[in-house]
């Protein structure tokens, strides 16, 4: 490999071997390959390998389970994670501006060549936007890092490759399809946790000779805590369809989750509570199954939406923004409670496919029948991404969908919502 240069979240260091080669000066850490391809374009290393995984979905397990939720490890109290301690230099920055913005996408793996360009596509446009004056400071994945099982052997070309120029940190969620196994041998998450859940940063074995290091996230839910902004990023499980997401069990049903997730929720929108009374900031709830969606596979998820209601209605907070992946389109809906109205955005448009949606509206904002607190604003089967900023000045929080394919006249984003908070 070519001697790089890697900007971190404390300075700059250059590193002359690769993701293995001399580890980054204490506090630091790389993230991404600089400088850049030459043509501005993420270039895999070898041939792409599909991942069509048919043998996997027919084998005998799978077939038995796939209407099963699995089992995963708690993530150990409080399940903070501070972007302070990721990137340390920009803290300053953020404050002195009062401003924040960032990265928001899910369903970005890739099983074959074309998924893997339309990926790449959206790659490029993030990382584009990484060099703007008030950029994107990180990106938090919506999940479906990795299809179709979530197996060590797919993170270097559907993950670490494809980002390979993204030069700042990357948190995630995990998906259905991260979570999901086809033997008895293989544990749900495994990967994932090894890639993002690591007990310290260091160089991602599975980026191979590329320069990222994992994440040292505390588990598969937790809460990043950034200025002006807290995510709570909730693991839905592995279900494909019908339900939809589980957060937490139903009665005598899906009581293999456990409820330690349903717990960790409603303590954190206490403690959010409280520290936004004092701390103004806005609060994203980040889960890779969407509570509604059009889409004629998934169809939303009801079960799901009962335990949010409960936990939101419980604490007495709702949050400002519900975002979420899984459909393969962008949909935005706006849910209204007691006055409140919250975005539920799908962002399930990462790379992998486009899926429509079941008889889309030909006008907006629509309404949905049997549900009058809930109107669908916007839906485009497209690739992209949302970028997403909190105003401290302005107590706002905007959420711009950015596309390859499609912008809005006279700008450069497909949609955009601006909301309010608290």
């Amino acid at each position: 490999m070519a001697k790089t240069t890697n900007s971190t979240g404390g300075g700059s260091t250059t590193n002359n071997s690769g993701a293995h080669g001399t580890p980054a000066p204490a506090g630091r850490r790389l993230f991404a390959e600089l400088p850049v391809t030459v043509d501005g374009n993420v270039t895999l290393q070898g041939a792409f390998q599909p991942a069509t995984d048919d043998q996997y979905y027919n084998s005998p397990y799978y077939k038995s389970h796939e209407k099963s939720v699995l089992a995963f490890r708690a993530t150990p109290l409080p399940g903070i994670m501070e972007l302070a301690n990721v990137l340390p230099g920009a803290i300053a920055g953020i404050t002195a501006k009062n401003q924040i913005s960032f990265h928001v996408v899910g369903d970005t793996g890739a099983t074959t060549d074309s998924k893997y360009q339309n990926a790449e596509n959206v790659a490029n446009m993030m990382e584009a936007d990484l060099k703007a004056p008030n950029g994107p400071l990180f990106f938090f994945h919506l999940g479906d890092v990795i299809y179709n099982f979530g197996e060590e052997a797919y993170y270097y070309q559907q993950f670490y490759d494809a980002y390979r120029n993204y030069n700042a940190p990357i948190f995630a969620i995990p998906g259905n399809h991260d979570g999901m196994v086809y033997n008895a041998q293989m544990k749900s998450l495994s990967a994932f946790e090894e890639n993002f859940c690591a007990a310290t940063p260091a160089p991602a074995v599975n980026a191979a000779n590329l320069v990222r290091y994992t994440m040292d996230q505390p588990g598969v839910y937790f809460t990043l805590e950034a200025p002006f902004v807290s995510i709570i990023g909730l693991y839905s499980n592995v279900l494909d369809g019908t339900p939809g997401g589980i957060i937490a069990p139903d009665g005598n049903h899906f009581t293999t989750v456990g409820t330690a997730q349903l717990d960790f929720l409603k303590g954190e929108l206490a403690r959010l509570k409280v520290k936004r009374e004092t701390d103004k900031r806005a609060i994203i709830l980040a889960v890779h199954h969407p509570p509604f969606s059009g889409d004629s596979k998934n169809g939303g998820s009801p079960l799901m939406i009962k335990v949010l209601t409960e936990a939101f209605n419980d604490a007495g907070l709702w949050p400002d923004a519900i975002l979420s992946g899984h459909a393969h389109n962008y949909e935005r809906f706006t849910w209204t409670v007691n006055g409140k109205q919250i975005p539920c955005i799908i962002a399930g448009s990462g790379g992998f496919n486009v899926t429509p949606i079941y008889n889309p509206p030909t006008a907006y904002p629509y309404p949905i029948a049997g549900n009058p607190a809930l109107i669908m604003n916007n839906y485009l089967p497209v690739y992209g991404y949302l970028q997403v900023t909190v105003d401290a000045v302005a107590q706002t929080l905007t959420i711009n969908f950015n596309s390859p394919s499609q912008t809005l006249p006279g700008k450069t984003y497909a949609d955009t919502v601006t909301v309010n908070w608290p």
